[in-house]
């Protein structure tokens, strides 16, 4: 009679051995460096033994080695290759792009996807909620900086280098009219303040700062070094949008979150 195999099928329709060998992987992705195997068994949460069988078969298809005095274990080559194969194939711009609509249904809100160009924070992608919002910008909008949800997802999470010129000139126009960003001080300290204030809570929001009469919140898409690559933009008129722990503050981070290469932005 035909071996019984329906035990090792996990509930999902997955199977269950496999789930579990992953999970190995999983783990030893998450370590700074190789690893014991009474280490790894311990943080699988699995016998030894069981980790043990995994990893031979790992070795053997290039996806783990082991160190030849400490006996650690460590990610191998065809774990790099798989690595870079998914990094090169990751869109971060279009694969978002394709559910912004989604994101609009489900919060009533326009979204705009922007990107860092020549000039700035660029709106590239936009789509208008049922009851619109009256502004004149629209796609290749450049959004500033200091007083804009986007600008300031960029600031927190984009490379400084790009954008230095654009942030010096802002600053010097924001120490001339202060009014123009209230919640900060026009100063490289009050910048570094606002960053690890967004990058605490993972998303930005302003209240008419750019827009009068307009609400924003902005989440970044996140690369694998933490960059943000794209920018994706909530609007509205309704300051209870904006406020911490909204639906439309979760749903926009969550969202986020799905299409970044990293697992959070935190």
């Amino acid at each position: 009679m035909a071996k019984d195999t329906r035990k090792d099928v996990a509930s999902g329709g997955g199977i269950q051995s496999l789930d579990a060998a992953l999970r190995v992987l999983s783990v030893m992705s998450e370590q700074s460096g190789a690893t014991s195997l009474t280490d790894l068994a311990r943080e699988a949460g699995m016998p030894p033994s069981k980790v043990h069988r995994y990893l031979a078969s790992f070795i053997s298809a290039g996806l783990v080695e082991q160190g030849g005095r400490s006996g650690k274990y460590d990610l191998g080559r065809g774990a790099i290759d798989l690595g870079l194969s998914a990094l090169s194939r990751h869109d971060f711009v279009n694969n978002p792009s394709a559910h912004l609509a989604d994101l609009r249904e489900e919060t009533g809100l326009t979204v705009l996807l922007s990107v860092w160009g020549a000039g700035g924070a660029t709106v590239v992608r936009w789509e208008r909620a049922a009851s619109p919002v009256v502004t004149s910008m629209g796609l290749g909008t450049t959004l500033p900086l200091l007083n804009s949800s986007t600008g300031r997802i960029f600031l927190a999470y984009g490379p400084r280098p790009p954008m230095e010129k654009v942030l010096a000139g802002e600053l010097a126009r924001a120490r001339r009219t202060p009014d123009i960003v209230s919640d900060m001080e026009p100063t490289r300290a009050g910048v570094a303040d606002l960053v690890a204030k967004i990058r605490e809570k993972g998303y930005s929001t302003v209240y008419g700062d750019y827009i009068p009469g307009l609400v924003a919140i902005a989440a970044p898409i996140l690369d694998w070094q933490r960059e943000a690559q794209a920018v994706i933009t909530l609007i509205g008129t309704n300051r209870e949008v904006v406020a911490d722990g909204s639906d439309e503050v979760k749903l926009l981070t969550e969202f986020c979150a799905r299409h970044s290469f990293a697992d959070s932005v935190a």
